[in-house]
């Protein structure tokens, strides 16, 4: 399978044709809307799903299979914010309060790509390393609050212990962490039980949600004209040099083709969390029109058309594939 069918079954899987209806209806002004309570059910649902396999398939991995992808993670997500203040700040001569905001959100993981990124391998029959929700974690929180350190370094302001509070009692990392500690503990067996509900339904369940948010996403495309050139080109640009990194770090750590595919996702997607709410509390003055348009209007649908083809094709070549 080439690069060009890869990105064709891509661009035409349920997923993305669902992201791209909620784009077309809120852009034709439709007066298609999912519920507010539905939509945060479905967040609810599918961050617990994940948690759920992975946790199960986190009780049956050997330590020693584990821990130079937790390594290489966790070295991402210190270096990913750190490449993206420099080039904000060098380049794009963005202030600090900005480019640290802006930085948060790209050193930090879009759970909705996160999961993209695995439904795509199942979809290309790739397996990929049953541990990868544990990866999520490692990589989120890290980043997020280096970016913050960075800010308060240089302003000497904004309550960080109260952004680190929410980012953990946030429901993206409380349902991941406390998804894996129940299928850790309940095992293959236990997830079993409860497969017709949290595995099963899930790609149906996931279209639902990228339908809501091309609504999401068609709204913030209306800021474009106000964020200006380069962090449009930012938003592109960022995600595949992060991307590329990320594959790269997953392959010296010795992970599969699918499962270094999937870290170089994670690594190149940017949060609309647990991002923005931290930012909102520690750094309040930053603009949200930069940092949300940037990680929603412009990178989530990018590393979800393009990106995530690109990355699995760079996987592949690395591990010696065409």
């Amino acid at each position: 399978m080439d690069t060009l069918e890869l990105l064709r079954i891509n661009l035409l899987s349920p997923a993305v044709l669902a992201f791209a209806l909620g784009l077309t209806a809120t852009l034709v002004k439709s007066d298609l809307k999912i519920p507010d309570a539905l939509y945060t059910t479905l967040s609810i649902y599918l961050l617990l799903a994940i948690g759920l396999k992975g946790g199960a398939a986190l009780s049956t991995t050997p330590f020693a299979e584990l821990w130079k992808p937790a390594l290489a993670t966790l070295v991402l997500s210190v270096l990913t914010p750190l490449l993206s203040y420099a080039v904000l700040r060098q380049i794009g001569r963005f202030d600090v309060v900005n480019a640290a905001a802006i930085a948060a959100h790209y050193g930090s993981v879009s759970a909705v790509t996160f999961i993209a990124a695995t439904t795509f391998m199942q979809a290309a029959g790739q397996p990929v390393e049953g541990f990868m929700p544990t990866l999520v974690a490692i990589l989120e929180v890290p980043a997020i609050v280096i970016a913050l350190l960075i800010a308060r370094r240089s302003l000497g302001e904004g309550s960080l212990g109260e952004a680190v509070r929410e980012i953990f009692a946030g429901r993206s990392i409380l349902l991941l962490v406390g998804g894996s500690v129940m299928g850790f503990l309940a095992g293959p067996e236990g997830l079993k039980q409860i497969a017709p509900v949290f595995v099963d339904p899930f790609r149906g369940v996931l279209v639902l949600f990228l339908l809501e948010l091309g609504m999401v996403a068609a709204k913030r495309l209306r800021d474009l004209r106000t964020v200006g050139f380069f962090l449009i080109g930012f938003g592109i640009v960022m995600p595949l040099v992060q991307g590329a990194l990320g594959v790269w770090f997953g392959s010296l750590a010795g992970m599969s083709v699918g499962g270094a595919m999937v870290l170089g996702t994670m690594a190149a997607s940017a949060s609309y969390i647990a991002a923005p709410a931290a930012v909102r509390i520690a750094l309040p003055q930053a603009n949200p029109s930069y940092y949300l348009t940037a990680s929603l209007g412009i990178t989530f649908p990018f590393n979800l058309t393009l990106g995530i083809p690109i990355y699995f094709a760079l996987s592949r070549w690395l591990h010696g594939g065409s």
